[in-house]
């Protein structure tokens, strides 16, 4: 896993230089003070996470990742734990609140880690998925002990909720614990669209939508800002 650090001080970046080097999966390629050099550097490298600080002088590690069209997995790192809300916005794998231990850093790069992984996954059954798929094709999903097999065709939509998912289908709601990235990998990319980090979409399903929200079965849902909307047509 290919990682860059972002951070205006030396000692920070100093300290995810010594951790990142106990973790075995994970290669820091390059470290930054400066904000746009490492987006000049994004430009021409491809990476698979960022260490990001949410508080820097010139422009704020969110306002950079505004600025990035394709953003990789995020593990923003701060001093300030009021800027925790604003980071999970942006669908971020971790939060490390300043000073923090080898074993919480560690932890978040395990969870970057599976998600990369989950991610590759996705892709590649994606590529053997076939175009058209039946309207009467199943997926199982788990609720408490049991696998319940849900129908595509049912599903309105997919709600996060703390550690679960809740599928919302026709005629029930069934709570999973997984995240939106398992969820959004079971199901068929040309029938689901993600519009938020908390929601995924049936394109059949949705009645009508503009830049802000989506009308799913008379619910409405909000759309995320870094989401686009041209996917729903």
């Amino acid at each position: 896993m290919i990682a860059i650090a972002i951070d205006d001080e030396p000692k920070a970046l100093d300290i995810v230089r010594v951790f990142a080097q106990k973790v075995p999966y994970l290669e820091l390629q390059a470290t930054f003070q400066d904000a746009f050099e490492a987006l000049d550097f994004l430009q021409k490298q491809s990476v698979d996470l960022i260490f990001l600080d949410i508080k820097m002088p010139d422009i704020s590690g969110l306002e950079f990742l505004r600025a990035l069209p394709n953003p990789p997995l995020v593990i923003f790192t701060t001093a300030y734990a009021e800027h925790a809300v604003q980071s999970y916005d942006f669908d971020a794998v971790d939060y490390l609140l300043k000073p923090f231990a080898l074993s919480r850093f560690l932890k978040a790069c395990n969870r970057a880690h599976e998600t990369l992984k989950m991610r590759e996954l996705a892709s590649e059954e994606a590529k053997v998925r076939p175009v058209t798929v039946a309207p009467t094709e199943s997926i199982f999903v788990k609720n408490g002990y049991e696998q319940v097999r849900v129908m595509l065709d049912d599903i309105l939509y997919l709600e996060a909720g703390g550690n679960y998912v809740v599928f919302v289908t026709k005629t029930q709601k069934i709570a999973s614990r997984m995240t939106m990235s398992e969820a959004e990998g079971l199901l068929p990319g040309e029938q689901f669209v993600r519009i938020h980090r908390s929601y995924i979409v049936a394109k059949s399903k949705v009645e009508r939508f503009d830049r802000y929200e989506v009308s799913v079965s008379g619910q409405l849902l909000p759309i995320g800002a870094n989401y686009n909307t041209a996917k729903l047509a």
